[in-house]
């Protein structure tokens, strides 16, 4: 059974990327995803992909709203994510986070990661959350040109994956926003997704001699940093930071428990879902054919 995979082109998928040139195919094709957690969730239910590498929060909040098109398989990235809140490249209003409060902030869709962190970042100001105001703009070029033509204050997306546009003055950084959770898990359609197969995919492409390519060359290759001029130094630095930041699980089948409950807990906080009528059942959220808890 060869499994499609959705995914978002960001640094955190370099070791994908670069298994999927040893694959060739065989048993794993990748379907890019541009627009983020919210395009994952959404291919997942219309039958166009088979697993989602995608965002804890978004994961862990569509299932609580209901969804039953995939459940929990595993983890991708232990560590946080760094969201970067970013306006338009020209002198403006919105100089800090605390500028924000009553605009309105781009989205890439409704139930995405930039909407999720937007509510995070809501319950760190001390904002009503029921106030705040989004337009989605789809991608991150459509969330740069709506800061710049003004349709938006800001928006939220991971640091480091946007740091190039920054850096070529189309857009500025006003604060970040860590996650209070780790970053990515892995969800599965609880049918198309085999259990076998979803093992031996987690178990050979994700497993940790997969995962120890990454290197400052081949993300500066593949995300097209410069290799020559004065900023390369610069660039190598900014990618060597990363590296050393990002966490991978050593066995990608494990999902702890207080993920799930710890995430679920903030996001009711924000206002994102609602709180559970009940026990919180094990099996909506995690395929137990899968996954280990632990």
């Amino acid at each position: 059974m060869v499994l499609r995979i959705g995914y978002v082109r960001e640094h955190f998928c370099s070791p994908l990327l670069q298994f999927e040139a040893e694959d060739k195919g065989s048993t794993f094709t990748l379907v890019e995803c541009p627009s983020g957690t919210g395009q994952l969730i959404s291919r997942l239910t219309k039958d166009e992909i088979d697993i989602a590498i995608a965002l804890t929060d978004p994961l862990i909040a569509g299932i609580a709203k209901g969804s039953e098109a995939y459940k929990l398989v595993g983890s991708y990235v232990t560590s946080p994510l760094r969201w970067a809140v970013i306006t338009g490249h020209k002198p403006s209003a919105y100089n800090q986070i605390s500028d924000l409060q009553g605009s309105t902030i781009g989205i890439s869709r409704n139930g995405s990661g930039s909407q999720t962190m937007a509510y995070v970042m809501a319950l760190q100001q001390r904002w009503p959350t029921n106030e705040l105001k989004f337009q989605v703009n789809n991608d991150i070029r459509g969330l740069i040109n709506s800061v710049n033509d003004g349709t938006t204050s800001a928006f939220m997306w991971e640091w480091f994956t946007t740091k190039p546009f920054a850096d070529a003055g189309e857009c500025r950084f006003i604060g970040q926003v860590p996650t209070p959770w780790p970053s990515w898990l892995i969800a599965a359609h609880p049918t198309r997704g085999e259990p076998v197969a979803v093992r031996t995919f987690l178990d050979q492409s994700l497993a940790p001699q997969a995962r120890a390519g990454p290197s400052v060359k081949f993300v500066m290759d593949t995300f097209g940093y410069p290799e020559t001029g004065r900023q390369v130094l610069t660039v190598r630095l900014f990618v060597k930071e990363w590296l050393d930041a990002v966490e991978y699980p050593e066995d990608c089948s494990t999902i702890p428990w207080n993920v799930i409950t710890d995430t679920l807990g903030v996001l009711q906080q924000a206002g994102v879902v609602a709180p559970p009528e009940g026990a919180i059942k094990r099996d909506q959220f995690i395929n137990l054919d899968v996954v280990t808890l632990v």
